[in-house]
């Protein structure tokens, strides 16, 4: 198949795609001695204060602990709970000496009864020791560009050596959302495992709108210590608030703020183009996109959409053929691109057959 190398260029404009509410632009005023607000596909930081200061997390701790089991554990493996693992300080799972459980099941424990015993239960089925599991954890860090974290254990339990940024925590969680499985476990407000019934202590899951997750977290050396993540139409945000005493109201109007200044649109959605076909059996081809092009932006940003396509295509056409690209562009910086292909097959058209005139003429000629 050939087509002109010349493009066709079009743009479209879009402004104020998020309309933003009266004093929107004001900072919030939380009570967190850190906090940050992070875009999670892009990890675009939206606000923050004394985001990079560490500081003990408490059982926040866990989405990290999360991670790395998800990283290298079947969680469908059969795990028997050695004596070490049980009668952990602080909140529990309850594990008892050769009770038979799940990997999963021990996650649901860590995250939704935020169980230390599930904690260490996890780090010693998963590295051998709570020591060896640290190890992972901080090699992890480090890896996500986590600059002022440390872990030494599993579950949070205050230590010197222990500790986080509200910037790295939100950089953490983001690493974890990418994994289905913990999106499951940290919206669910209830599991039953075994003769327990474990509740989420996040009640943004019920109170605010669209928090899915994460996890909550309190020692008296921390204070209160909360990650959540929400979504409302396609953008998903990531709060960290650390050593807060106000952390729900806080998170519910740093949502509030962020949702009035923010949004992410696919500027290609439902949006078509017809090229003519040379030699085929219809004289045009429609063209759609081939992949979402999803930009995020604040509501005023001006969004120019520059369109690059053949002035025509010679049959036969194939259904799914790259035709060109769309660009994106936020106040004329690129944004994205994404391929734009075609929607269906144009067959070549068969030439006709000649008239008995026609022939004649042929043989004169």
């Amino acid at each position: 198949m050939k087509k002109l190398t010349a493009a066709v260029l079009a743009a479209i404009f879009f402004v104020g795609l998020a309309p933003t509410a009266d004093g929107a632009e004001a900072s919030p005023d939380v009570s967190a001695r850190a906090a940050v607000v992070m875009e999670a596909e892009s990890g675009e930081t939206l606000w923050e204060k004394n985001a990079d200061e560490p500081m003990l997390i408490a059982s926040t701790t866990k989405i990290m602990t999360a991670l790395i089991v998800l990283e290298n554990c079947d969680l469908d493996a059969q795990v028997t709970v050695d004596a070490a693992w049980t009668g952990i300080e602080g909140s529990s799972m309850y594990l008892k000496p050769g009770q038979k459980l799940t990997v999963r099941d021990l996650l649901y424990g860590l995250m939704l009864a935020s169980g230390n015993d599930a904690a260490v239960a996890l780090a010693c089925v998963t590295a051998g020791s709570v020591e060896a599991f640290a190890r992972l954890m901080n090699e992890k860090a480090a890896v996500l560009g986590c600059e002022n974290t440390h872990f030494a254990n599993a579950n949070g339990l205050d230590d010197p050596e222990h500790y986080a940024s509200a910037r790295d925590l939100a950089l953490i969680t983001r690493e974890a959302l990418k994994y289905d499985a913990f999106r499951q476990i940290v919206s669910t407000t209830a599991k039953t495992v075994g003769e327990n019934t474990y509740a989420n202590h996040n009640r943004l899951l019920r109170e605010c709108e669209g928090v899915f997750g994460v996890k909550t977290g309190y020692t008296m050396a921390a204070g209160r210590t909360l990650v959540t993540c929400c979504e409302r139409k396609g953008l998903t945000l990531i709060c960290v608030t650390l050593s807060d005493p106000d952390d729900w109201d806080d998170h519910k109007a740093l949502y509030a703020w962020a949702y009035g200044l923010y949004a992410r649109d696919d500027v290609l959605a439902g949006v078509t183009w017809t090229v003519p076909v040379i030699g085929g059996v219809a004289d045009t081809v429609t063209v759609t996109a081939g992949e979402a092009l999803s930009v995020f932006h604040r509501g005023q940003d001006e969004i120019t959409v520059e369109y690059r396509l053949p002035s025509f295509v010679y049959a036969a056409v194939e259904a799914g053929h790259e035709a060109g690209e769309a660009v994106a562009y936020i106040d004329g910086e690129e944004a994205g691109r994404a391929a734009l292909v075609y929607a269906r097959d144009v067959a070549r058209a068969e030439p006709a057959e000649p008239t008995f005139w026609e022939r004649v003429r042929e043989l004169f000629d």
